[in-house]
C-alpha cells in the first residue's frame, strides 16, 4: 500500500508525528486484514454460484 494514505489515517485519527517504522507496520497489518477479507468476500461468492465479488460480499466479509 502506499506509504502517504497509511500515514494519512494515522494523523486523521489524531497522531501529531508518525515514524516510517510505524506507517510500514501499519501498511503490512492493514494489508493482512484486506487479504482476510478478500478471501472470505471470495468464498460468499463462490457459495452463490458467482464468479462476481459484489459489495455485498464484502460487507458480509466483513462482518
Amino acid at each position: 500500500m502506499p506509504k502517504a494514505p497509511v500515514a494519512r489515517i494515522l494523523f486523521n485519527s489524531g497522531a501529531k508525528r508518525v515514524s516510517q517504522p510505524a506507517t510500514e507496520a501499519f501498511s503490512e497489518v492493514l494489508r493482512e486484514i484486506a487479504e482476510d477479507i478478500a478471501s472470505k468476500a471470495v468464498q460468499i461468492a463462490k457459495h452463490s454460484g458467482r464468479k462476481t465479488v459484489q459489495e455485498g460480499d464484502i460487507k458480509l466479509a466483513v462482518k
